[in-house]
């Protein structure tokens, strides 16, 4: 019960023939007119458009046929004020068929203070329902509309010439009578906020508000009292529709989570709103695969649906047959089929469950309503851009309001806020699905160790809300049976990080090719990435500038169990020695690629024993929310201890140290354990500078190939000798170093004085040990030079053939 005095809304009641009959204390406020100065006179002196002989229906009659007339038409102040007022006239009856009309005026520009006032109010403005009872003095009804009726039962015969105890018992009967005699010694106004039942309906409980006035004669004395009473259910409704759609704005969309997103809307709309909330999306939204599904194009296939979100009032939703994130295959029978097919919603305010209605064309579904009570439906396709992303679906069980149309908006109002974050992350995810597979498509599918090392990898991609990241790692092989070890971060996430990965692991590959050093090497892929960055900012709308990356790489050599690495901004390798103590090598940092301002990297050498084992890693595995960059090593470092576990077993041990996690970026691992070359796999020998060298340096190999086994390679790694090492005899002064390895290749190095190295393919001068480098490049395998710290090295490859084989 709620009772306040307001002063908002005026009143008068004016007879048939146009005459004031009754005026306000709210009605003289309003126009500055007094009940002496308006009670007997005709209706034009307060109804704007009123003529003089016109009869009160005739006027409302009026009003109504002419178009456009919104109810708030202007009125004059006493001192020349004009008023825009909210205006209802409302007609009355009372005994022996008489009429009367009771004139409402509400001031627009004069909100409000009270909140149950308000509802009265819009009541009257917007022109809803609304009861009017007028008493007299000893508080009996002498007139009343027919509207009255619906609010609490009593007809207007039972009504008429009773007081309100008399027709209707109760405490709240005479607290009403109560306040009734307050405004008739006040004269002023007063609501009452009340609850009735109607006597059909007793358990049906229907919230009411009246507004209660003196109506005073022309001496200004009260005649009775004025009552306009306003059902407030829907209005009520409307303010919990307007408190679920203010959660919805604060609730969804607040994750790119399809599945969370669809529980979001379930939890929102029970209890509040439903009894059981269903959420559905199509599969491809989950996933971010597979071509949309159009609204229109929904045949007699219907699109396999996942359930995303559900809740309910009864515990172990037992409406549910299928749970959360389980697939939903619906016959084209379904009666939700039309829904999914139209993309229009579907409203079923009272389910029929009598056999051949709408439910029994799915058995199942109609046994499951009826035995969860269910009695209230609504289906609402979740649709972005003409896009079918899923289904939600409405019921109500326990709650025996049926769902009405203005329930079926709502329902539509949340969906379709949770469609656009279910359209946004369904986008987002088709975006980084691509992303993924891209990266993955640039990430080595095969790991290359050759002779110098055992290697495994391990790819996790980070949450989904962060995407995918531009996570690069790789083992390239290199001359002279090493391999080069790579691991790289692109800054930032999704499809421009794993493109810009891309970038960056075919410039390592084109770099490495050059043999270069590890710090010339990023010192040469630090230029590059700044260039690639000037390039992308002069067409910003072609491409993404790669905006920075850090980069580890090392070059070992398994002939000397030597390891050369540089970093540019990327944390140091964890290196585990045969016996598992673990170190982090105090490696100069360096700064991250793209950074510009003259960056300088440097090279650390190590020795790592055979059986070493290297860890590469991203910041991924070693930096998570909850611990930090030191903790993470010292985790990694003692997850790799173990000397007795295959390196797929420390792989999967280690990265289970960030699976567990809430993962903020992309990890990746590159495993290496280091092999070594025995002496008996290299030959090599000092070359006299004359005439003899080239003879020697043949007659040398010969020998060494039939101690390895290798007859049947002789003939072409005798002519591929001989051609390096007449190239070295050109091009310079100085010792010539002959070396054989014997690795899955044979590899032939001539290592000489001379910086400079030949033009590639450019030997088109012949003599009698053959044809020049042209000859080499075609029957080895590959072939180039390095750099050396003493000149340069001059390399082939070819493959091995057995002695059976000559």
């Amino acid at each position: 019960m709620h009772t306040s005095d307001v002063s908002d809304t005026a009143f008068a009641l004016i007879d048939e023939q146009g005459t004031v009959m009754a005026w306000t204390q709210a009605a003289e406020a309003l126009v500055g007119r007094s009940a002496r100065e308006v009670v007997g006179r005709s209706a034009e002196f307060v109804l704007p458009c009123f003529s003089t002989g016109q009869t009160m229906t005739s006027y409302v009659e009026q009003c109504r046929g002419r178009n456009g007339w919104s109810g708030a038409p202007s009125m004059r102040h006493r001192d020349g004020r004009s008023l825009t007022v909210g205006l209802r006239v409302s007609l009355v009856r009372g005994h022996d068929r008489t009429v009367c009309w009771l004139v409402s005026a509400t001031d627009i520009a004069v909100p409000s203070a009270d909140a149950v006032n308000v509802l009265v109010q819009g009541a009257i403005l917007d022109r809803a329902p609304i009861g009017v009872v007028v008493r007299d003095l000893r508080l009996r009804c002498t007139w009343v509309n027919d509207t009255m009726e619906s609010h609490d039962g009593i007809s207007r015969v039972q009504r008429l010439g009773r007081r309100v105890t008399d027709a209707w018992t109760g405490v709240e009967a005479e607290t009403l009578e109560a306040v009734m005699r307050q405004v008739l010694q006040s004269g002023s106004i007063r609501v009452h906020e009340y609850r009735t039942w109607l006597p059909t309906r007793q358990g049906d409980e229907r919230p009411c508000a009246v507004s209660i006035s003196c109506l005073q004669g022309a001496d200004g004395k009260a005649l009775g009292v004025c009552m306009i009473s306003a059902d407030l259910t829907e209005s009520r409704l409307e303010r919990e529709r307007l408190t679920i759609l203010g959660q919805a704005g604060m609730r969804l969309g607040s994750t790119l989570d399809v599945m969370q997103t669809g529980q979001e809307l379930a939890d929102l709309a029970v209890p509040q709103f439903a009894d059981y909330v269903s959420v559905d999306v199509e599969q491809s939204v989950q996933f971010g695969e597979g071509p949309p599904v159009r609204i229109g194009s929904v045949g007699e296939r219907l699109p396999v649906l996942l359930r995303a979100g559900v809740a309910s009032i009864h515990p172990g939703i037992p409406e549910s047959p299928w749970k959360r994130g389980e697939r939903i295959l619906l016959p084209h029978t379904s009666p939700v089929a039309e829904v999914l097919r139209s993309g229009k919603s579907r409203l079923e305010p009272k389910v029929d469950t009598v056999p051949g209605g709408w439910i029994d064309q799915s058995p199942a579904l109609a046994q499951r309503i009826r035995e969860n009570g269910i009695h209230s439906v609504m289906v609402v396709p979740i649709q972005a851009r003409r896009v079918l992303l899923g289904m939600a679906v409405f019921i109500r069980t326990e709650n025996p309001r049926p769902f009405q149309e203005a329930d079926l908006l709502l329902a539509e109002e949340l969906v379709s806020r949770a469609a656009g974050s279910l359209d946004q992350a369904r986008q987002y995810c088709r975006e980084q699905t691509a992303a993924l597979a891209l990266q993955r498509s640039l990430l080595p599918h095969r790991l290359r160790g050759g002779a110098a090392v055992d290697a495994v990898s391990r790819y996790l991609p980070s949450e989904i809300d962060r995407g995918v990241g531009g996570d690069w790692f790789d083992v390239i092989p290199l001359s002279g049976a090493r391999v080069a070890l790579v691991v790289g971060d692109v800054v930032g996430h999704g499809i421009n990080a794993a493109a810009a990965m891309g970038r960056l692991r075919t410039a390592v590959h084109t770099l490495a090719d050059m043999e270069l050093p590890p710090d010339e090497l990023l010192a040469r892929l630090d230029d590059t990435v700044q260039r690639l960055a000037e390039a992308d900012a002069d067409a910003p709308d072609e491409y993404t500038p790669v905006m920075g990356a850090t980069c580890l790489y090392a070059v070992y050599d398994p002939a000397t169990c030597r390891c050369t690495m540089a970093a540019a901004g990327h944390p140091p390798p964890a290196i585990i020695d045969p016996r598992g103590k673990v170190s982090f090598p105090d490696l100069p940092t360096g700064v991250p690629l793209g950074i510009g301002a003259g960056a300088l990297f440097e090279s650390t050498e190590l020795e790592l024993p055979e059986g070493t084992l290297v860890a590469l890693y991203t910041d991924g595995m070693i930096e998570t929310r909850d611990r930090d960059i030191e903790h993470g090593m010292r985790s990694l470092g003692t997850a790799l201890a173990s000397t007795d576990l295959s390196l797929e077993e420390l792989c999967t041990r280690a990265t289970a140290l960030v699976q567990d996690q809430e993962a903020s970026d992309d990890a990746s691992l590159l495993l290496v354990r280091t092999r070594s070359l025995s002496p008996a796999q290299v030959a090599t020998w000092n070359l006299p500078r004359d005439d003899t060298a080239v003879h020697r340096a043949q007659e040398l190999t010969a020998g060494q190939l039939s101690a390895w086994g290798l007859d049947g390679s002789k003939s072409a790694i005798e002519l591929i000798v001989g051609e390096l090492v007449t190239n070295a005899d050109r091009q310079g002064d100085g010792a010539i170093r002959l070396r054989l390895i014997h690795h899955q290749f044979l590899t032939v190095e001539v290592t000489d004085a001379e910086a400079d190295s030949p033009p590639r393919l450019d030997a088109r001068t012949t003599d009698g040990h053959g044809s020049g480098l042209a000859k080499v490049a075609r029957i080895s395998r590959r072939w180039g030079t390095r750099p050396s710290q003493d000149g340069k090295v001059l390399w082939a490859e070819a493959d091995l053939a057995p002695a059976s084989g000559r």
